[in-house]
């Protein structure tokens, strides 16, 4: 018989959070705010750097592509999971399911390709300044963006491909706030043996290199601005330790859970709360309290706004 024609499976059930209500009361209100400030803080990036006529450099739309991706991935699972907190069956359709695990990969692979493209132009700006802006032209930024798009799509559907003809044939509990590979594949009713590498290789082993080569980019950016100029490297190191402060937050939990996908750690709710809805938040507060040319252009803006609606 075809396994297809086996699958039973309407439906996944997510465990979540369990205890008291008084704990879930606490959970939705705490997800909430972090949520809704993860929304404000990424919008309010994206139209400063859109609108700013003071942030014109490729690092800063760089940086409001890195919030919309921020914006989408927490997205993806947050609503749904704070609204679970307020009910008894916390269930999630075959198909909602799958869209939730194709979307989370699709914003996280694109994610991980604008962090080294991030990475690329400090190095640029640190070690080449004076043809920085010749280098990093308009037309190599969109490209660029474009590059993690595609390469975000390539992620998701490469094992989205090998996920959604599995068979399910009964067991449907997902002990987590929402879908993702390691915990379905292990649901489905036949050998998975084969996609488990497959994960393992597409999602953990890819995080780990990337990685570890931002971790050795930023790296060869500060010897080579320490043997130009000592009192240089102060001024680069502040200016990198944001970007390996987001790199260590989103590479961090993504290693965990997928380089050892069928262990504990891909069950981990800490982890998953910490990739899918801490991270997202934390980028705008990281970017908008060290950056102080952002800071004024948030206040400029902000000042134009309040003359308009006065006149």
């Amino acid at each position: 018989m075809d396994p297809q024609n086996e699958s039973v499976v309407g439906e996944f059930i997510l465990l979540g959070f369990s205890g008291p209500w008084e704990l879930q009361i606490f959970f939705f209100v705490t997800f909430s705010l972090i949520y809704g400030a993860t929304l404000m803080g990424n919008i309010l990036i994206m139209i400063t750097v859109t609108f700013s006529h003071t942030l014109r450099s490729p690092m800063y739309f760089l940086l409001g592509n890195l919030s919309f991706f921020d914006m989408c991935l927490s997205t993806v699972t947050t609503p749904k999971m704070i609204t679970d907190l307020l009910t008894e069956h916390k269930t999630i359709s075959l198909w909602g399911c799958m869209a939730q695990m194709f979307f989370m990969h699709l914003f996280g692979g694109a994610e991980m390709t604008l962090l080294i493209v991030m990475a690329f132009d400090r190095y640029v700006a640190i070690c080449k300044p004076l043809r920085y802006r010749t280098i990093m032209s308009h037309r190599l930024l969109s490209g660029f963006v474009m590059l993690s798009w595609i390469i975000g799509f390539i992620h998701t559907m490469s094992q989205m491909v090998l996920t959604i003809n599995l068979p399910f044939c009964g067991h449907n509990v997902i002990d987590s706030i929402f879908c993702d590979l390691p915990l379905v594949i292990k649901l489905a009713c036949i050998e998975t043996y084969t996609l488990e590498l497959f994960v393992i290789a597409d999602s953990g082993l890819l995080s780990f290199i990337c990685f570890i080569l931002l971790l050795v980019s930023y790296t060869v950016i500060l010897i080579t601005v320490q043997q130009r100029s000592s009192t240089g490297l102060s001024k680069a190191l502040s200016t990198l330790s944001a970007h390996i402060i987001v790199v260590t937050l989103f590479f961090g939990p993504c290693i965990f859970i997928y380089a050892w996908p069928f262990n504990s750690f891909s069950g981990n709710k800490i982890l998953a709360v910490f990739y899918t809805v801490i991270t997202p938040s934390l980028n705008p507060l990281i970017y908008t309290l060290r950056n102080q040319k952002m800071q004024e252009a948030m206040t400029k803006l902000w000042s134009q706004h309040v003359s308009s609606t006065e006149t």
